[in-house]
This record gives structure tokens, C-alpha cells and sequence, in this order.
């Protein structure tokens, strides 16, 4: 009989992993066939306290069982499983619900936790109500979970969309049909994302993540941009403070650190000799915990510590990332051990022994050619000439407007982040302020040709400014979905304008985010003039090129 196993994931991590690890077990000597889809399964054996509330369930024979039997008695709870199944009928209400309005409910994250979080949720809710569906979605921002979704709202929930960019904690949809896309194809392909949803939605199963990941990772092609992201989104709070805490301390003397005891020194110790320590760190750590989950956590953070202690750097953090992330979960799939045994992998085997082979491997292998790679481009990049820097900064400038904080945006924005470990600024200014360009641009053009823009426009304009300050690239989007070919053009010769002049300008940015209130923080940005006057002609190219080039969109606006 062809059985799929749930477990309740209310019932902890824990005892879950060891039910299901039991159970499986028990199904093999007694001959049942085990699947990992709800559609293929005769059989359906839930661990845990109720039925989930599915409508795929209908028709499927159901047992649920207390997890103390699962685990201490396996093969009597598959037994009475066999025995005291019981077809299951959904009740009325979903019966309606599967038939009529549709109740979903969706996550939204991206690495920075800011823009593309809100805009895709907005999308989601805005084309859900259009079709007359009940939506709720929970925002995985950068101050934390918003708008979180309760058990109640999952249980009765027909489909879970998750449109992340990293990796998110999704156990609480345990047993729930699951469609997992990006941010940017939630934002700018709402529809067809829901449409998709609908019909290529599966069983969301926790306790097979470390089988199943890989799958649906291909199938988005992103596998190891996905897990770049994860680390990165999780190291820039480090950045952030780290850079703020070293620009405060240069507030009393660029060498006011150097004197012990001061409160310059303790801010250089906080920035600089702690969040910075920690950066490559957390960045391998949670580059290895988006592959293999909590047991490459370990071995990250360890292959991250040894690529700072090697001079590795960034780049070290990265390979050590990526390095402790696929042996933990290769040991994790590949490695068979007695019943018994199997529950000291996650707790003692892997950590162990994807530490061993990590730290061996960064030490012998890896740490010292690497070492070298960066300290090359380290010398290279403080080295540069006048005319290599501005050309440096215009390709930056260029990358960061081509997509909106697509993949090439985050790919630049990576790049400025990676050099703020090793005491170079001068990119990430020219970064930062080429971001700014393309909202503040389509802002200015509202303004300056009100006549070709619907009422609309005009008002997404006035928003698009505000978030043209706060370095969110992404308040174009909006005006580049409607008009790519005039839009994007002009954004790009803005950005690179900005960013060659920010370079030639010789302008620092101690910190990652947060556009021009960064300049509060008195030594964040150097020299702050110039920083202005680079964001200002970037921005009046581009708004000038598109407020010339907008064809308005009909007589009427036009006549308005």
C-alpha cells in the first residue's frame, strides 16, 4: 500500500525528526511502499494530534496516531494504521471553500528584508482580492515577521505561496499544498504566478528538506544565488552597525581609536573588532544553513572564523559557506547508520565531521591562494588610478540600475559589501548612491513632465522619491514594468554617471544602507558635497532623459 507519512510539526523538530526516522524504518520491514506525494498516497499516517485541514485529503484513508507510539512502538502504529484507517471527508466548510472562494496565505522575503519584501506582498494581495480570493501575507522584513499568519489562518488555508529570495522557516505549513517562486517574479508576474500556483502546488513535508530542497531549487534555477542571498541578508546587520560604529569613532580623530580607555576606541573595538569579526562568520554560516539546514550551521561558522583567520576574507567566507553546506548535507543523505545511531547525525556526526573536512580543507587548501586573491584585489582596488576608478565606478553605477535589485543589482551590492570587510569604501558610495538614481529619477520626471503621466503616476512619483533617499532601487520598478525600453536606458546612464563621480570624487561609505539619512551619522560619508553632487547629476540626467523621451499615455492625460 502506498503510504505517506506527516508528522505534525507542533510537535517540535526534535521528536518529529525521531518519529519520522522510526516510522520509516518500520514501513520498510513491513512492506509498504512509502511516497512523498499527498495525490499518490493509498494511505495517509499522521503523528500528531488532528487531520491537517487539506482538501486533498478527501477520499484518502486516514489514521492518526499519538508520536510517543510512533516513536516508541513503530510497527504497532503502523499496524493500526493498516487497521483503523478511516476514509476522510473534508468538512463542509472547506468543501465550499475548495469550490468557491479560495483562502491563501504567502511569505514574502528578500535578502535586504526592505523593498522587494512589501512591493511582492502588496502584488499578491492586490491580484488575490481582483479574483475574489481571501489572502493573508506574512512579510519576512528586516525588523522581523509581519502580519505573521496564525495556525488557525494555515489550517484553513487551500494554498501557500512562498515568494522568497532566501531561505525561510516554513514548518508551521507541515502537510499544506505549497508554491514556492521570487520575489521579483511575485512582483512583476503576479498572475501567472498564481495561476502556477494553482496548478503545480505541492505537499510542503519539513522532515524532507534535505531530500526535496534540491528539487525544487533546480527547478527555480537559483540553487546558489538563493543561498548567497541567505548569507548575505543575514550578515548585513553586521555591516550596518559594524560601519556606523567606526564612522562614530573617526567623530573624535581619525586616529582616536588608537588611544586606549577613550570612547573612540570602544566604538572601534564594537565596529570594528567585533561586528566586522563577525561578518564572514555569520555570512558562511548561514550560506551553509540555506543548504543542509541547522547541521551546516557548525560548520559554516567554523570554515567562516578560519577564513578570517587566513586572511581569506570575504571571498574565503563564501567558499567556506558553500564548502561546510554541501558536505554536512552529502553526510546528512548519503550516510546509512543503525537505528539506533541515526539520531546522533544531526547532534554529533555531521557537525562533527563536516568540521573536520571544512576546517581541513580552508587551512591546507584553500585559505592561503585565496588569502593572496584578496589582498591582490585589495592592493588593486586602494591602487587604482583616476580613470580605471571612474570607470570602476560606472560600471558599479551601471549594474546596480540594470534590474531594479534583480540578480546584477545584488551581484554589485554583494560586491560593495565584500570590500567594506577589507577597509575599502570607495565602492560601496558609488554603489549606494547609483541606487538611489533611478527612484529619485522617475520622481523628477513626474515632476517635470506632470502632462505625460496619469494621475497614478504622479502620486507612485512623490513615493518613489521618498524611496529614491532611503536607497530602495526598487521604487522603480513600478515605472520600468510599464515602459522597460525608455526607462531603464536613462537609469543606466544616470547610475554609471553617479557612480564615475562618486569614484573620481574619491567619496567613503562606511555603511551598506540607508541613502542619504546615513548622513546623520556624522564621518558615515566623505566627503558629503561631492557625495551630493554625484547622486544630483546622475539623477537630473536621468530624470530629464525620461521626462523628454514619456510619451503620454493618451490625449486626455495629455490635455490634462
Amino acid at each position: 500500500m502506498k503510504t505517506l507519512l506527516m508528522v505534525d510539526s507542533s510537535q517540535g523538530q526534535a521528536r518529529g525528526h525521531l518519529a519520522k526516522r522510526m516510522l520509516e524504518a518500520a514501513a520498510a520491514k513491513a512492506g509498504l511502499t512509502l511516497v512523498e506525494s499527498l495525490q499518490d498516497a493509498e494511505l495517509v499516517a499522521v503523528a500528531g494530534q488532528a487531520v491537517p485541514a487539506d482538501a486533498a485529503l478527501n477520499g484518502k484513508l486516514i489514521y492518526v496516531g499519538e508520536v510517543e507510539q510512533a516513536v516508541r512502538e513503530p510497527d504497532a502504529f503502523l499496524a493500526r494504521a493498516q487497521a483503523e484507517a478511516e476514509t476522510y471527508q473534508a468538512p463542509q466548510a472547506a468543501a465550499v471553500k475548495a469550490d468557491g472562494q479560495k483562502r491563501i496565505v504567502a511569505i514574502t522575503a528578500c535578502p535586504t528584508g526592505v523593498a522587494h519584501t512589501f512591493m511582492a506582498a502588496e502584488a499578491i494581495e492586490s491580484e488575490a482580492k481582483k479574483r475574489g480570493w481571501w489572502v493573508k501575507v506574512e512579510t519576512r522584513g528586516s525588523v522581523g515577521a509581519g502580519n505573521a499568519i496564525t495556525p488557525e489562518e494555515v489550517a484553513a488555508a487551500d494554498l501557500v505561496i512562498v515568494a522568497a529570495d532566501i531561505e525561510v522557516d516554513l514548518d508551521k505549513f507541515a502537510g499544506k499544498p505549497m508554491y514556492r517562486t521570487s520575489t521579483g517574479l511575485a512582483l512583476k508576474k503576479t498572475a501567472q504566478e498564481l495561476d502556477k500556483a494553482l496548478a503545480e502546488a505541492e505537499v510542503f513535508q519539513p522532515q524532507q528538506r534535505s531530500g526535496a530542497a534540491p528539487t525544487a531549487k533546480k527547478k527555480e534555477g537559483n540553487g546558489p544565488y538563493r543561498h548567497l542571498l541567505t548569507g548575505v541578508s543575514y550578515m548585513l546587520p553586521m555591516v550596518v552597525a559594524g560601519g556606523l560604529c567606526i564612522a562614530l569613532s573617526f567623530v573624535f580623530g581619525i586616529k582616536a581609536f588608537e588611544v586606549k580607555g577613550t570612547l573612540a576606541a570602544a566604538l572601534m573595538q564594537i565596529g570594528g573588532g567585533s561586528a566586522f569579526a563577525l561578518m564572514v562568520p555569520v555570512l558562511a554560516g548561514f550560506i551553509a544553513f540555506s543548504i543542509a539546514d541547522r547541521p551546516g550551521l557548525t560548520p559554516g561558522l567554523i570554515g567562516g572564523m578560519l577564513a578570517v583567520s587566513t586572511g581569506a576574507g570575504f571571498l574565503g567566507g563564501i567558499i567556506a559557506g558553500f564548502l561546510a553546506g554541501y558536505v554536512a548535507r552529502a553526510i546528512s543523505s548519503k550516510l546509512r547508520l543503525p537505528q539506533s545511531m541515526e539520531a546522533l547525525k544531526p547532534i554529533l556526526i555531521i557537525p562533527l565531521v563536516a568540521s573536520l573536512i571544512t576546517g581541513l580543507i580552508m587551512i591546507y587548501v584553500v585559505g592561503t591562494p585565496v588569502a593572496k586573491i584578496m589582498e591582490g584585489l585589495t592592493h588593486w582596488l586602494q591602487s587604482l588610478g583616476t580613470a580605471n576608478a571612474v570607470l570602476l565606478g560606472a560600471i558599479l553605477g551601471g549594474m546596480m540600475c540594470t534590474d531594479m535589485g534583480g540578480p546584477v543589482n545584488k551581484a554589485a551590492y554583494a560586491f560593495g559589501v565584500a570590500l567594506l570587510s577589507s577597509s575599502v569604501y570607495a565602492p560601496m558610495a558609488a554603489i549606494m548612491a547609483a541606487g538611489m538614481v533611478p527612484p529619485l529619477a522617475m520622481g523628477l520626471a513626474t515632476l517635470l513632465a506632470r502632462r505625460k503621466f496619469p494621475k497614478s503616476e504622479q502620486e507612485g512619483g512623490k513615493a518613489a522619491l521618498v524611496l529614491g533617499l532611503c536607497f530602495i532601487t526598487e521604487g522603480a520598478i513600478p515605472f520600468a514594468a510599464r515602459d522597460p525600453m525608455r526607462v531603464l536606458p536613462c537609469c543606466i546612464a544616470g547610475g554609471a554617471l553617479t557612480g564615475a563621480l562618486s569614484m573620481a570624487f574619491g567619496a567613503k561609505l562606511m555603511a551598506p544602507h540607508g541613502g542619504l539619512f546615513v548622513l546623520l551619522i556624522p564621518g558615515a560619508i566623505s566627503p558629503v558635497l561631492l557625495y551630493l553632487v554625484a547622486i544630483a547629476a546622475g539623477t537630473l540626467l536621468a530624470g530629464v532623459a525620461y521626462a523628454l523621451l514619456k510619451r503620454a499615455e493618451t490625449p486626455v492625460a495629455a490635455a490634462a
